[in-house]
């Protein structure tokens, strides 16, 4: 069964593969910090949709779609183009070469996000594992 992309089932998805992920469970363990995710519209997908992934300790607390970016508390926002996100679920784009080169925004501390580069790795490696399915 695919999930669409953006939705509240595929949100609840990816969440369901962090939590069974014995590498992101390691790799996470000491870190602390919900996000908020935006996907934003461009061509390809008319509207913005908001999404809240609750981390703490290698597992995620909370997934849900939002109605908007100051729904939750978050100490972490990600922002990109609805393309950009789908380059990045299709393993086509890694989402800290994505934050380089400015494809994707981040409010929050980036040096902590950089300390945790295989905790970043095993969420993509996550999120590759959801079956997603895209608007045409």
């Amino acid at each position: 069964m695919a999930f669409k992309f953006p939705s509240d089932e595929w949100v609840k998805e990816f969440a369901r593969q962090i939590n069974s992920s014995k590498a992101y469970e390691e790799s996470g363990k000491d870190w602390e910090g919900d996000w908020i995710f935006t996907v934003e519209a461009d061509d390809a997908y008319p509207k913005a949709v908001y999404f809240f992934i609750g981390l703490y300790h290698g597992k995620v607390t909370d997934a849900a779609l939002i109605e908007s970016e100051n729904a939750r508390e978050a100490q972490y926002f990600m922002r990109g183009s609805f393309t950009t996100w789908r380059k990045t679920i299709e393993g086509k784009l890694d989402p800290i070469q994505g934050l380089m080169t400015r494809k994707f925004k981040l409010k929050g501390n980036l040096a902590k996000v950089l300390r945790y580069p295989r905790s970043a790795k095993e969420l993509v490696n996550c999120v590759l594992r959801v079956p997603s399915e895209f608007p045409s």
